[in-house]
């Protein structure tokens, strides 16, 4: 699994997820987003779920553990383009709030972020 970790200006990082998202795939991405969370400088995350064809329990789990920590500094979570089926996932896991039908740039605007040369 490739997977892109972008940040953008005004605190906003998308990850975009390809291929399979399984328990070893999660652990470098967690490694990766969590270093710029405990430095307080995300206020936003973009998961752009579009080349995503497999995700496991453990996928689910971190984007709830990326949540979880960003409690404390109210950011915001966003999932773009899941496939059906991962859908029904997050709405049962009560994130279909979290589920946007926009595009990146659209939800950066929402964000009231920049996005710069992507």
């Amino acid at each position: 699994m490739k997977h892109q970790l972008l940040f953008v200006e005004d605190g906003i990082a998308i990850i975009r997820l390809k291929g399979e998202l399984d328990h070893h795939a999660t652990q470098t991405i967690r490694d990766e987003i969590s270093q710029s969370l405990y430095r307080g400088t995300l206020r936003a995350i973009i998961w752009n779920l579009q080349d995503l064809h497999f995700m496991d329990s453990a996928g689910i789990g971190l984007i709830l553990g990326r949540m979880r920590d960003f409690v404390p500094t109210n950011g915001q979570t966003v999932i773009l383009h899941p496939s059906e089926t991962m859908k029904k996932i997050f709405q049962y896991s009560g994130l279909g709030s979290y589920v946007w039908p926009t595009t990146e740039e659209e939800t950066i605007a929402q964000l009231g972020g920049i996005l710069n040369g992507q």
